[in-house]
């Protein structure tokens, strides 16, 4: 079994971990090179300045939780996975946001990596309830989303806004009571 020390939670092909503010150069390296495939749905930061502030919100604010997704063979950067606004109390739940860079998509990677922060967020975060916003035309997230059992559960028109409009989005979730013990 190889050695998955390092990662908040680890599977066959990716291993999980927090964001740091040393992952600058690879992130937006990455994120330079998957424009095309992240536009016009997704603008991940490109610039050191951006990185830090982006990585700097996940790291410090309480209501946000981001997880690098890392291949386990080389360990390099193969995606992302934010859980926003999350709250806790009675409601115990997040809204989730992620990307894949071009040169992991379509290798099921992305796949399991949400996979383990649905876990993650479940078993060691305590939360409920999990939601994916995610605009109508975005097959390949739409898809990922229904292949780590996420529900489709409604419509919501000028939802988000993204690009520089308000947007329409589907609206997915998973629960707790959804996922196999594992």
């Amino acid at each position: 079994m190889p050695d998955t020390s390092g990662y908040l939670a680890a599977g066959p092909r990716v291993g999980l971990r927090h964001f740091t503010l040393d992952d600058g150069a690879e992130f937006t390296a990455r994120a330079r090179e998957s424009k095309s495939l992240h536009q016009p749905w997704l603008f991940p930061p490109g610039s050191p300045d951006g990185y830090a502030a982006y990585a700097g919100r996940l790291i410090a604010d309480r209501t946000k939780a981001g997880f690098l997704v890392c291949e386990r063979d080389g360990g390099g950067i193969a995606g992302f996975v934010n859980i926003n606004n999350i709250v806790e109390g009675g409601f115990l739940c997040g809204a989730l946001g992620y990307g894949a860079f071009a040169h992991a998509a379509g290798r099921g990677l992305m796949s399991e990596g949400l996979g383990l922060v649905v876990r993650y967020a479940f078993k060691t975060m305590g939360l409920h309830r999990l939601e994916i916003n995610v605009q109508p035309g975005n097959a390949a997230s739409i898809a990922l989303a229904r292949r780590c059992g996420f529900r489709l559960e409604g419509f919501s028109p000028a939802f988000i806004h993204v690009d520089g409009a308000w947007r329409d989005h589907e609206r997915w979730a998973i629960t707790a009571e959804m996922t196999a013990p594992r």
